[in-house]
């Protein structure tokens, strides 16, 4: 028998894990009690998720949050993707709406909103049942899946459904008449995901899986140098090939297309084409860094943005009594999702609507791109959401969507287009490299009063975030930016710019300790003007780690802290170093965290323990270069990733208690901190300072050299 390792889970975990995710049957009956909720007069609620679900836990925290506040019994929930139309489900950020999960938003900007729409349900459902009891609404309350009165009545949401009146506008909902944190079912308790066993037993639908009759597949070879074009190709060699239908010209490559994947990947691997030359030609990312961002910073005449300023930081620095300075290299980097980007397309008859099947981090966004490049309105497209083999930034722009889309168009066929692994990193969108100088003065005292920071590279905004540090309020402060463009694509990557930012800060605040002959976490308590909340994390993680206890022979620890979505992270990191190979190892990381009311607890700490491995892998291992515009990495043999074998020993993750404040960001807090926390602990064990990230093991014994 020829079973696949999916299929067999889907007959063989499907009976074990049944339990964990009830798949209510839901009649056609149910009844829509507001945008968000449907109710089955067999007790199913129905509740749209509108979190992009890539293992961070959305698809369960978000739907929680508003079966909490309607008090529905939770084993009789059922989740489904919301529409993907931000105007009715998005958040409001930055007074517009969006669907976006990016920066750790999906929790923190989602959560008031689900809130009142619970509310909002059960207040219909009270109504309802107070008119059929003919009682007063004020002598009714809810339980989970209920409505009961004094005397023991008991009416189920499912039988209320069946004769409920749906008031047209729906009510308004008070805060007032928001539960008290006290009376919170699920909220801060540890919950199953959703996701999971759907996941364990194979039937969790991704993209990749969607399978349409009729439909062909397809891949696609892009310009080499970003920003080129194709001019011509071996078409008629393509498409003599076995099993091969045709190709389709892309604005930025070849799209081949055939009746198996493989049949499609052997034909893209025989391409060859003609390019107009892109933005990018000539590029050498390594030479660029060391020589041409560092002469932009040096230059007087050289266009800046001022990102913030406080005080005087011209006087702070002329009345110094000592002045540092430092600067600091950081790379490419790529996202290295492990499932493909792929979506499947398909058209009615008529050719004026199109279906895709998709695994994005913004639908909306996703929708409009497609639209965009068909030529069509938002309103015929129908995007059909999808589970991600993770994001981290990369899956928020629908242009692999919007490709497939008009592959299918071209060709009047469902397709399936799959990028291969070398043509998502060839071809990929990067966090940008960047240099950057700060420099520090320090008054009579010790303390640091003034503070200058200057991050030079491409990438608006992808440069700018955790430059700011709202942890330490340093009276007298200049930030600033200066650009430089070579034509690349350019992505948000996990945490964005605080990566190379918050390495830069932190590495830099180590040194004046070192200099200054002062503890880390001392001099951060005594001459950075640090925040109550900052001062709190950095006790916190300094009992955790057992800061001044003697370490093992060979090992050493460094701290750091970061700032993202409104949490902060404070961290410690023990390592050790292979003096022969330059490898360094993590051992341990203690982690505290203040994240506001943490509405799902375990799903938070699994999120920032990921976090944590993936800014280790970044800060070890991942870099992509470009010689003559043309990234050098192909695949995962040379773009290199942390491996299990390089796992730390122990991970703890702690959250201050603020139960009173509202939930702020956590899907990325994890990151940011550990590349100075690495490095400062490096200097520790050998009295040298790694100035450019990643630590790869050439680059550390280079380091040891000098």
């Amino acid at each position: 028998m020829k079973t696949s390792r999916r299929e067999f889970f889907k007959v063989s975990a499907g009976l074990t894990f049944a339990f964990a995710f009830p798949g209510i049957a839901e009649a056609d009956t149910a009844k829509p009690i507001n945008a968000w909720v449907r109710i089955a007069p067999d007790g199913t609620v129905t509740i749209y998720s509108t979190g992009a679900e890539m293992g961070q836990g959305s698809m369960t925290s978000l739907p929680l949050i508003l079966a909490d506040e309607m008090d529905a019994d939770w084993s009789r929930v059922k989740v489904e993707w919301a529409p993907a139309d931000p105007t009715m489900y998005g958040y409001t950020f930055q007074n517009a709406k969006a669907m976006a999960i990016v920066g750790s938003r999906a929790v923190m900007l989602y959560y008031n909103d689900l809130r009142i729409a619970g509310a909002q349900v059960r207040k219909v459902l009270l109504a309802n049942a107070a008119e059929h009891w003919k009682t007063d609404v004020k002598s009714l309350r809810t339980e989970p899946g209920f409505v009961v009165d004094g005397s023991g009545r008991r009416l189920s949401y499912g039988e209320i459904a069946s004769f409920a009146k749906v008031p047209s506008p729906l009510p308004v909902v008070e805060k007032s008449e928001l539960k008290d944190k006290s009376q919170f079912r699920y909220i801060g308790k540890p919950m199953p995901r959703r996701d999971t066993p759907l996941k364990v037993n194979g039937t969790a639908k991704y993209a990749i899986d969607v399978d349409l009759p009729g439909m062909v597949y397809a891949t696609a070879r892009h310009t080499p140098v970003h920003g080129g074009a194709p001019e011509s190709w071996n078409d008629a060699k393509v498409k003599s090939m076995r099993g091969v239908i045709g190709t389709v010209r892309l604005p930025d490559g070849v799209a081949v297309l055939a009746d198996t994947l493989p049949h499609a990947m052997a034909a893209r691997q025989a391409l060859e084409v003609q390019w107009k030359k892109g933005p990018a030609e000539g590029f050498d990312s390594e030479t660029q860094l060391q020589s041409a961002y560092v002469k932009v910073h040096a230059d007087p005449q050289a266009k800046t943005q001022t990102l913030d300023s406080k005080g005087d930081a011209k006087s702070a620095f002329g009345a110094a009594a000592k002045t540092y300075k430092a600067d600091y290299f950081s790379d490419y980097g790529y996202h290295a999702q492990m499932e493909p980007l792929n979506a499947v397309a398909r058209f009615n008859a008529a050719g004026d609507h199109v279906e895709v099947w998709e695994g994005t981090q913004d639908p909306g966004s996703s929708r409009n791109a497609i639209a965009k490049a068909l030529g069509f309105s938002p309103s015929q497209v129908t995007l059909h959401q999808c589970y991600m083999g993770g994001g981290f930034g990369r899956r928020t722009l629908g242009d692999y969507a919007a490709e497939a889309a008009r592959i299918a168009k071209e060709v009047k066929r469902a397709v399936k287009l799959v990028w291969t692994r070398e043509e998502d990193l060839g071809y990929g969108m990067f966090r940008p490299q960047a240099f950057q100088c700060l420099q520090s003065a320090l008054d009579k005292d010790g303390k640091v009063s003034g503070w200058t920071h200057c991050v030079v590279g491409d990438g608006g905004v992808l440069l700018q975030t955790g430059i700011r540090i709202p942890y330490y309020q340093v009276p007298n402060q200049h930030i600033e930016a200066r650009g430089v463009s070579h034509g690349i694509r350019l992505k948000h990557w996990r945490a964005v710019g605080h990566v190379f930012n918050v390495y830069a800060i932190e590495s830099f605040v180590d040194e004046m300790a070192a200099a200054e002959g002062i503890d880390p976490i001392e001099f951060r308590l005594t001459r950075m003007s640090m925040t109550p909340r900052a001062r709190a994390l950095f006790e916190k993680v300094a009992q955790m780690s057992d800061w001044k206890a003697p370490r093992p022979q060979g090992r050493a620890l460094g701290v750091s802290i970061s700032e993202r979505s409104g949490s902060l992270g404070a961290g410690v990191a023990e390592i050790s170093l292979d003096r022969v190979t330059g490898k360094i190892k993590v051992h341990k990381a203690w982690l505290a965290v203040d994240g506001g009311l943490i509405v799902q607890p375990e799903m938070a700490r699994a999120n920032i323990e990921s976090g944590i491995l993936y800014g280790l892998s970044s800060v070890l291992h991942e870099r992509v270069t470009m010689k003559e515009g043309v990234v050098q990495q192909s695949n995962f043999h040379d773009y290199h990733l942390l491996r299990m074998a390089d796992l730390p020993e122990t991970m703890e993750v702690a959250f201050i208690d603020r139960p009173d404040e509202r939930p702020t960001g956590l899907g990325e807090i994890g990151n940011p901190w550990v590349a100075a926390a690495v490095a400062n602990a490096f200097h520790k064990l050998t009295g040298k300072r790694l100035y450019h990230m990643p630590f790869t093991p050439a680059r550390v014994q280079q380091v040891l050299k000098t």
